[in-house]
């Protein structure tokens, strides 16, 4: 594990902190989340956790963010050319569809006050980066495609799919958008769950149908980020 040098005025729960955020900075060139901070340092409550952030960042020993999630870093540390920001750009339903997204925004939003910082090495090997943006996982009808509830999905943005390919897809008949695998069959498109307990989304070829995404990773809520 990296450390930090201990300075005057630290508590040992200080210093846990600070330890941790340093480590994770380094392993995964992005910061941990609010809630990982406490997981890993022995502390339950997130309002605690925030308390000796505070303090920390007093003292001059991190740097806060308030506007993005992940926004907390030990102060001075840069990330690399090789980290992208990619925009959180909302929720996607990965199990009913959400009814909340607006039609008119064509699904993805304008709200970027949300970002995570990926290194690119970790995308796939053709995968450029750009234009890429992010979507918080709702739901658990991709379990079995190792993805769950409050995961964060990185998306290309894409029009059209191949039979197979896991993408985020609004449905104007329903005023709703949902994260599935695509499949163009005979008369009807089939968007299907990796859940054995529930069932596939039907769409007759008539019915309007808007592929927003393909998947290129996961990021997942206490592990670092995998390859899709």
């Amino acid at each position: 594990m990296m450390m930090v040098r201990k300075s005057k005025g630290l508590g040992e729960r200080h210093q846990r902190i600070l330890d941790f955020l340093a480590s994770y900075q380094r392993e995964n060139r992005y910061p941990p989340s609010i809630r990982e901070i406490g997981e890993k340092t022995g502390i339950t409550s997130t309002s605690v956790v925030n308390y000796y952030l505070d303090q920390l960042e007093k003292m001059g020993k991190i740097e806060r963010d308030r506007k993005i999630s992940r926004g907390v870093r030990v102060a001075g540390y840069s990330a690399s050319a090789d980290t992208l920001r990619v925009p959180i750009l909302g929720p996607i339903a990965a199990g009913i569809p959400l009814p909340e997204l607006d039609p008119n925004a064509s699904f993805i939003t304008d709200n970027e006050a949300n970002a995570v910082d990926i290194a690119r090495t970790l995308l796939p090997s053709k995968e450029k980066g750009d234009n890429l943006f992010a979507l918080e996982v709702k739901g658990d009808s991709m379990i079995d495609a190792m993805i769950n509830d409050g995961d964060i999905v990185v998306m290309r943005p894409a029009s059209e799919a191949r039979n197979g390919e896991m993408v985020a897809v609004w449905l104007p008949r329903d005023n709703e958008a949902t994260l599935k695998y695509f499949f163009k069959e005979k008369e009807r498109y089939r968007l299907q769950p990796a859940n054995p307990t529930m069932k596939p989304i039907f769409i007759k070829r008539s019915e309007p149908l808007e592929i927003k995404g393909k998947v290129v990773m996961v990021i997942r809520k206490m592990e670092r980020p995998l390859a899709a």
